[in-house]
Formats: structure tokens, C-alpha cells, sequence
């Protein structure tokens, strides 16, 4: 895969960390990586955006980003809001092709959810998928709720010939409770597809070393790394036995 398409099943969920873990399992790994942020929103220009934070945390040879918005909205909101233009699928298509000519990996990391409009048009991250025909990891959250928006993700997918790579949890509680240990296996049954990582809760804090060092036993080889999705469930419904102990 020299293109892979990071969505999720809604924001604030642990897309750019996910996407740093994988950018930092590949780079690990001896690949050059690229992350691509097509419509970064609600920063002000001097500030760090997503892609910016990527290659802090995983050592990522680029950030892209086509297109920054001030206001914390979807992207066509936000760029309509504020008189400028918006980025279509095209655009962000052709900026990824132009990466995978420099780099071994491109990540293209989404805002919010697959759907989240891109342009007046209706045009969306599964637009950008589709022109690329690449696959698209989907990145979830890990508690009560997260089996339906994953469904739905996937039956979007699915309706319009997109490969689904696999799931991640964004972000994996200290603590997780009963719906969240249930969900580890649910959620490929939700999906259709493999779940392929849990990256706990707070790792985009990490230093970066830190991070880096431990990223890869976030994630399931097909991603880089080490992660066992039957042992870390095994670990998981062990918690409350070893807690009353």
C-alpha cells in the first residue's frame, strides 16, 4: 500500500494519533512517509496542525496540508463561512499521487467522519478514496455507541466499492469498562473488517521517542507492528479478576 485513507466514525477520536503510530510503525520500518491533511480546521495559521503533529510524533519525512480554515466546523462550512474556497476531492487526490512519487507511504488523514462534507458539492473523504482506489482505515471509539456510527462507516463504504482496511481504537481507557471490553469483539463483526490496533488513551502526550518506541505494539502487523487483537481481548476481560484480586 503506498496510499492509505484515515477516516473515522466521527471527530475528537484519535485520528492523528492513530495516524502518527502508523506513520511511526512504517518510518520504524525504513519507509519514507508523507501525511497529508487536506482541510485543516479551527487553527489559526501560526498554529501546529494535525499533519504538523504527525511528524512530530512519528519522525514522518513530510506534512501536506491544502487547505486551513479558522473556525472548528466541517470543511465546507467552515471554508464557506469564511469566503474562501473549499478543497475538492480532485485537488486532494492529485496532491496524494504527487507525495507517493516522493514517498513509500502517504497518509491521508480526514476531518470528522467519512461523510463530513468537503465542498458545496456534497464531495467527501470517500470521494477522495474512491479516485484514488485506495483503502481507508477507520478509526473508532472504544466505548458504548461505537458499534452503530461503525456499521454505518462501513455500510458507506461498502455502497461505494471502497475497501475497508480495518479498524483501530483511537483511544483505549486506562480503565475500560464492560461495553468497551465487549466491543473489542464486536467491532469487527460491526465492521466487516479486521480490528487492526488500540492506542491507549493519552499516548499523543508521549515524548516522542516514547512514542515512537511504542507504537508499533498499538498496531497489528498489516500496519507495522505487533499488537495481537485476540490477546490484547484475552488481557482485557482479565482486568476486572486481576482489579478484585
Amino acid at each position: 500500500m503506498s496510499i492509505v485513507v484515515v477516516s473515522g466514525t466521527g471527530t475528537e477520536i484519535g485520528k492523528t494519533v492513530v495516524t502518527a503510530a502508523v506513520a511511526a510503525a512504517a518510518v520504524a520500518a525504513g519507509r519514507t512517509v508523507a501525511v497529508l491533511k487536506p482541510a485543516q480546521t479551527g487553527l489559526a495559521p501560526a498554529e501546529r496542525g494535525d499533519a504538523d503533529e504527525v511528524v512530530r510524533l512519528s519522525g514522518a519525512k513530510t506534512a501536506a496540508e491544502l487547505a486551513r480554515y479558522p473556525e472548528p466546523l466541517a470543511p465546507d462550512t467552515a471554508a464557506r463561512r469564511a469566503g474562501m474556497a473549499p478543497v475538492g476531492p480532485e485537488r486532494v487526490a492529485e496532491a496524494a499521487r504527487a507525495l507517493a512519487e516522493e514517498h513509500d507511504l502517504v497518509l491521508v488523514e480526514g476531518a470528522g467522519g467519512l461523510l463530513v462534507r468537503f465542498d458545496q458539492d456534497g464531495h467527501t473523504l470517500a470521494d477522495v478514496a474512491r479516485l484514488l482506489g485506495a483503502p481507508v482505515l477507520v478509526v473508532v471509539p472504544a466505548g458504548l455507541g461505537t458499534l452503530n456510527s461503525t456499521a454505518l462507516t462501513a455500510e458507506a463504504l461498502r455502497a461505494r466499492g471502497i475497501e475497508q482496511l480495518g479498524v483501530v481504537v483511537g483511544s483505549w481507557p486506562a480503565a475500560p469498562d464492560l461495553a468497551a471490553r465487549c466491543n473489542l469483539a464486536d467491532l469487527p463483526e460491526a465492521a466487516g473488517a479486521p480490528l487492526l490496533g488500540a492506542v491507549p488513551e493519552g499516548s499523543g502526550a508521549l515524548d516522542p521517542a516514547a512514542f515512537r518506541a511504542a507504537a508499533g505494539g498499538w498496531l497489528a502487523p498489516v500496519l507495522g507492528g505487533t499488537w495481537d487483537a485476540d490477546g490484547f481481548a484475552d488481557g482485557a476481560r482479565a482486568l476486572p479478576q486481576e482489579a478484585g484480586a
